[in-house]
């Protein structure tokens, strides 16, 4: 074997034109490069194939808790409270939480709602929706959102009994 030889021929030079005899290589430009001797940056986020970070704050913990999940655990906190009170589960009532009402469909809607309910039908259970958004609006302090969220709940939950909410909650009037 002649000295100026390597020994391993079948490995190419990067910069090296392909030939048509090597499979897996193509006769045209390459897609990695725009211009002769110029190639084109790749960007990734995983640049070094590691995959992406882990989450900042382990789960267990409270921070690590999105603000419309604390709002699902506010409502159901209410609705845990209004189930005492009542001594009986509500499983005839679906409870939902939505970031934002529908948009009003009368010119004289000017107030937007906090809370709505809807009654039973064909087959679907009875419904209390309350909206995120207007109520994190209307709360000017985290105790004030806990306390506004127990309000719209037990509202909506006397309208769908029928009854007033001061049964549900003796100190209604009182917030």
């Amino acid at each position: 074997m002649p000295e100026d030889q390597a020994p391993h021929a079948a490995h190419e030079r990067a910069d090296a034109a392909p030939t048509a005899g090597n499979p897996g290589t193509s006769t045209g430009p390459s897609a990695a490069t725009t211009s002769p001797g110029r190639r084109r940056a790749r960007r990734r986020r995983d640049r070094r194939g590691r995959g992406l970070r882990g989450p900042l704050l382990p789960a267990a913990l409270p921070a690590s808790r999105t603000r419309s999940e604390r709002f699902d655990d506010l409502v159901l906190d209410a609705v845990e409270d209004v189930e005492q009170v009542l001594d009986a589960p509500l499983q005839e009532i679906e409870f939902a939480v939505e970031d934002v009402p529908p948009a009003p469909t009368g010119a004289d809607d000017d107030a937007v709602p906090l809370g709505r309910f809807s009654a039973a039908d064909r087959g679907r259970p009875a419904r209390v929706v309350v909206y995120r958004r207007p109520v994190e609006t209307r709360a000017s302090e985290a105790g004030d959102l806990e306390d506004l969220v127990h309000h719209v709940v037990v509202e909506q939950i006397a309208h769908a009994l029928g009854t007033e909410p001061e049964r549900l909650d003796p100190h209604y009037r009182d917030d």
